[in-house]
């Protein structure tokens, strides 16, 4: 909080000596040119404005991510997807730690359901941001996307193993297919079963995803996410040398 007020404080100091005439001499004042006249400052600058001035004590030390899609059938087969992946940037330079897994039960595969069903999902590929959706087209069907989102101050998390070899782990069994890994620049994890659906999870360059497609009857499924950010805190020395540069770079640009 010190080294916020203290940059707050420069800030505005800065902003009223600009807007203030510094005294001068009758003579002088009669000579100089008139000052504009104190305007107020529109909306939109106000907003580009907004939170320079106030830069936190502490550092991301680590970003992690863990994806894990369960689907059961009504055979009693079950199939499971799970991705982790963590960017440990306590040391400076980030390292990335990643874990696929993929397990297909044995059991008698589900089968395919009857008449015509149809579901379509072409459409979420067109969507930014945050995406859940559930598209059901059966009985008797359970389905939930969770996200979760976790921010503590600390250590860094125990890392997963670090990325070795194949970036990606698939396992298929009557019918049932598990896929994890990463496919056209996105992480993911994909599940089908035959003439049931499928399910996925996905964090890519625009949009992070779960969607679950089910046209079978008696079908359990499930995809959750869990973000975990960390935070570490600066020395209080580093902390007000990267508030003040900070403050400094971005009040350049910015007319007084």
């Amino acid at each position: 909080m010190r080294a916020i007020t203290l940059i707050s404080t420069i800030s505005l100091a800065v902003l009223v000596l600009a807007g203030v005439p510094r005294p001068c001499h009758a003579q002088q004042q009669a000579s100089a040119p008139q000052r504009a006249a104190l305007h107020e400052i529109p909306d939109a600058e106000l907003g580009d404005m907004r939170g320079r001035y106030i830069v936190g004590d502490n550092r991301i030390a680590w970003f992690g991510v863990s994806m894990v899609s369960t689907w059961l059938t009504d055979s009693g087969q079950t199939v499971q997807g799970a991705l982790r992946i963590g960017f440990d940037l306590s040391a400076g330079r980030p390292q990335l730690h990643f874990e696929p897994s993929v397990t297909i039960t044995e059991g008698v595969p589900a089968p395919v359901a009857s008449g015509t069903r149809t579901i379509d999902a072409s459409g979420l590929g067109n969507v930014d941001g945050l995406v859940q959706a559930i598209q059901v087209a059966g009985d008797g069907n359970y389905a939930r996307n969770g996200t979760t989102l976790t921010v503590r101050d600390g250590d860094a998390a125990t890392p997963v193993p670090a990325l070795a070899g194949s970036a990606s782990a698939s396992a298929q069994s009557g019918g049932a297919s598990a896929h994890a890994g990463f496919d056209n620049g996105a992480a993911r994890v994909l599940l089908q079963v035959a003439g049931q659906g499928a399910t996925e999870q996905w964090i890519g360059a625009s949009s992070v995803g779960q969607s679950i497609r089910i046209a079978g009857d008696g079908q359990a499924v499930s995809n959750q996410l869990q973000l975990d950010l960390v935070r570490q805190s600066l020395p209080s020395g580093q902390n007000i040398h990267q508030n003040v540069a900070q403050a400094i770079a971005m009040t350049r640009g910015v007319g007084l």
